[in-house]
């Protein structure tokens, strides 16, 4: 049977996937859940497995390659978020099916070129710059060779962010996320098999990149042509002309992209390079970390709902683009707001329990890092939407700002005031440009009222954070008990206070009343 939105002609909201609006939403955001899972386990869980059979230097090298793939997801230059504008323009077009197909096969050969050209260049420089040499694991057997299997698969999976692209823009979004969840729980297995049967670095490279690089070519080989169809037709070719628009056309998005990777890795290489403190920098890095995972969240929530308001915002239907911009800032609000009420009270417990005691707890590094993550929450969804929905020039101007803002703020503050001042800056930076320039731009655009809107938003969210705070500090001083049996009776105790309200709550006639009441 055909996919619906096979047919030529305008789409209207009915030819947008094959399933409604909630069950797309569902889908997308348990499959972004289970991906932030799978990359938990990946970063976290096989960390003692690989400790099994490697020394420290041995997994220092795992992770040195680790980064080098995540750094290779650069050289996208943007071109993802590009499509995926250019796919949703295409819906008001006269013939969407054929000018998609052709946009397609242009954009195909283009990544393949990029990925092709960038895996040449990084087979010369190995050749004659080694990275075991320069990154200083000359002892560590194989690495030079695991660095290129690693590199160049990244390279390899990267055409395929063409059909994800594709996926997103005709409501397919979760499809590809699932395929790609199953291909990452198989890589997972087959490191510990080859950990246990080789226990070389190759083997484990070979084992984590060869599912996902097959997973790929089956997304761009079978499936986005059996699921698209009118992606079969013959098509023309590109001019160099018109390729190197579509990178000029990209770049917003990739300054965009770089300025997000540089607030997430910089500050750790910045209190690194100006503190002489070590325990700060680890008390910082740990800090991080959960910070880094409560913004990912956030973000996992907001891209379905951004493939959503790209469509409303391509077919021009501003009554349900308003009403889901509105209710989904707001969930992205309400998530932030309750994961860090629970963390606050809690968290120095954990903290405890999690570095043995060894490093001291910043109660005034978390207060600011978590609850500047409130601050900025409302922000997260009107920068997905400003990617979706081609706002190349806010883009630009606004994230390339916010990293010269955080890099003055940083610079100054962090020799002043250690860790805390290196909190301030991101948190800073985040909000006087992501959600005071960015975000109430957006949301002017959007909503009829930003004002009203980010003056609910605020309110919700503090008293999310007095409720779920205040419940924490009754259960805590409450408690008798020390270390683990402490930790895990005070989160059974509060998640069930926090569920017994959300119950009150979400009865049918409060819940109404509190939809019906958020500014749009």
């Amino acid at each position: 049977m055909k996919h619906k939105v096979e047919s030529s002609g305008n789409l209207g909201p009915g030819d947008y996937g094959r399933h409604s609006r909630v069950r797309r939403l569902v889908q997308g955001w348990s499959a972004n859940l289970v991906q932030l899972a799978l990359g938990i386990t990946q970063q976290v869980f096989l960390v003692p497995v690989f400790l099994q059979f490697w020394t420290g230097e041995g997994l220092a090298a795992w992770f040195a390659i680790v980064a080098a793939g995540n750094l290779m997801l650069v050289a996208d230059a943007g071109l993802q978020l590009h499509v995926i504008n250019r796919f949703l323009t295409f819906k008001s077009s006269v013939d969407p099916d054929g000018r998609t197909a052709s946009f397609y096969a242009r954009m195909h050969r283009i990544y393949l070129a990029v990925a092709g050209g960038l895996s040449l260049l990084l087979l010369a420089l190995v050749r004659f710059v080694p990275p075991s040499t320069t990154l200083g694991f000359q002892d560590i057997t194989g690495f030079d060779t695991a660095f290129l299997i690693m590199t160049i698969s990244v390279l390899a999976i990267m055409p395929s962010n063409l059909v994800s692209a594709l996926y997103r823009a005709r409501g397919e979004y979760g499809r590809a996320v699932w395929l790609q969840n199953a291909a990452m729980l198989v890589a997972q297995f087959a490191q510990v098999v080859a950990v246990l049967i080789a226990g070389t670095l190759i083997a484990v490279t070979i084992a984590f990149t060869a599912i996902q690089v097959a997973m790929a070519l089956f997304l761009l080989v079978v499936d986005a042509p059996r699921l698209f169809p009118f992606l079969r037709r013959k098509q023309t070719r590109a001019s160099w002309r018109w390729s190197g628009g579509q990178f000029r056309l990209a770049f917003p998005f990739a300054v965009a992209n770089l300025t997000e990777l540089a607030l997430l890795n910089a500050p750790v290489l910045l209190v690194s390079a100006l503190l002489v403190d070590r325990i700060a920098v680890a008390q910082w890095g740990l800090m991080r970390v959960v910070v880094g995972l409560l913004r990912g969240l956030c973000v996992q929530v907001s891209l379905p709902l951004a493939a959503e308001l790209g469509h409303d915002h391509a077919i021009g239907d501003r009554e349900r683009l308003r009403r889901l911009f509105a209710r989904g800032s707001l969930l992205v609000t309400v998530l932030s707001s309750l994961i860090v009420s629970g963390l606050l009270p809690f968290w120095s417990d954990f903290f405890a329990l999690w570095t043995h005691d060894s490093i001291p707890y910043d109660a005034a590094l978390t207060a600011t890092l978590l609850l500047g993550s409130v601050a900025t929450a409302p922000s997260l969804l009107a920068l997905s939407f400003a990617n979706y929905s081609n706002r190349r020039e806010l883009l630009v101007r606004t994230k390339g700002l916010q990293l010269i803002a955080f890099l003055i703020l940083s610079v100054t503050l962090i020799p002043m005031l250690g860790v805390l001042g290196a909190a301030i800056s991101i948190v800073l930076s985040d909000f006087l440009i992501q959600t005071c320039v960015l975000g109430v731009i957006v949301m002017r655009q959007t909503l009829q009222s930003a004002g009203r809107h980010l003056l609910f938003s605020g309110v919700v969210a503090v008293a999310i954070i007095l409720l779920g705070y205040g419940v924490g500090a009754v259960i805590r001083s409450s408690l008798p008990l020390a270390g683990f049996p402490r930790l895990a009776g005070e989160s059974v105790l509060w998640l069930a206070a926090m569920a017994l309200v959300a119950g009150v709550i979400w009865t049918r006639r409060i819940r109404d009343t509190l939809m019906a009441s958020i500014p749009d």
